[in-house]
């Protein structure tokens, strides 16, 4: 059977998020001439790359029909733990795994939460981002760490080429997780789980396991967000990542992870990630107040969020002719 071209309408609504990533390009690069150098595009690389590390983990959550508000306090407090084990000159592989394991560790508890408590996602997330965020002030009193080595320094801050090593830990971190999601059992399992729940559980998909596991990996990378900027900013800030939660929820959405459950795409997060980071270097070219950023980026969370919405009531309303 011979299939039909597709319609500029359909194509804009298969590609929206590239379409509007050119538009903001275009945007930036006329009302800044700096926007579209090499060393800007570089830098927003950098920036973005911590994001869409916490973001990669978002998309896990989100697929299932989650939410793990937690993230941006995980980053901190392994950030700080990292941080700190380092300016006691523990070997900087230790330091970073225990950074990792510890984020992983609080995903753990609060996926247990969910999945063997029965405590709803939000209210489980929101009691471990109180927590992980109280643990943080904690371990120095609220103090900055400094004194961090070179080598720790070169994680977040460090660069091969022109190219920074967290923007080259990104690109790895999506390629992995964007293979996982496509060609494994635990990927499917993620859709069928977020797609219908009771379909998953009567298939035989091991929906608590998978759960844990999930905000387990979402802690992890959280965690490793969190110490990447720490090696990025020189020190470990026990204030640092509030706001992250927002920013990854910003980019699955944009990216077209659906709030439902059951649809979602590490590529298409990856570039809701470099979304939100255009707008926010392109705003502060143009020196646009850093609260003037916030409102626009709650405006672009719900127009996601309805655009997204309205795709599933125009898919029931094909089904049903």
């Amino acid at each position: 059977m011979r299939k039909e071209p597709m319609k500029i309408g359909d194509l804009l609504k298969k590609y929206n998020l590239l379409v509007l990533l050119i538009v903001f390009i275009v945007i930036a690069s006329i009302l800044s001439p700096n926007f579209l150098t090499v060393g800007n595009v570089l830098n927003l690389l950098q920036q973005a790359s911590i994001p869409g590390i916490v973001a990669i983990g978002m998309t896990l959550v989100i697929i299932i029909s989650g939410i793990d508000l937690s993230v941006g306090s995980v980053a901190a407090f392994a950030g700080m733990i990292s941080a700190i084990l380092v300016s006691k000159n523990v070997p900087i592989i230790i330091a970073v795994l225990a950074g990792v394991v510890l984020g992983a560790a609080l995903g753990l508890v609060t996926g247990i939460l969910i999945a063997k408590f029965g405590l709803p996602d939000f209210i489980a997330s929101l009691a471990m981002m109180e927590i992980a965020r109280g643990a943080a002030l904690l371990t120095t009193q609220g103090v900055p760490v400094f004194g961090l080595s070179n080598d720790f320094k070169f994680i977040g801050g460090g660069f091969i080429g022109k190219v920074s090593v967290s923007g080259i830990i990104w690109i790895i971190l999506t390629i992995f997780f964007a293979l996982l999601l496509k060609y494994t059992s635990f990927g499917r399992s993620l859709f069928a789980i977020g797609g219908n729940r009771e379909a998953a559980r009567l298939s035989g998909v091991p929906i608590k396991k998978v759960e844990i596991i999930v905000f387990t990996l979402s802690g992890a990378l959280a965690a490793f967000a969190g110490l990447v900027l720490a090696s990025r900013m020189y020190s470990g800030q026990p204030s640092v990542g509030s706001g992250y939660e927002m920013d990854a929820i910003a980019a699955c959405v944009l990216g077209g992870t659906s709030m439902a459950g059951g649809r979602g795409r590490i590529s298409g997060t990856v570039f809701g990630a470099m979304v939100i980071g255009i707008i926010s270097n392109g705003l502060n070219l143009i020196g646009v107040s850093s609260y003037w950023q916030l409102i626009v980026k709650g405006l672009i969370i719900a127009c996601a969020v309805v655009l997204d919405s309205q795709k599933g009531n125009l898919a029931l309303l094909r089904k049903k002719k």
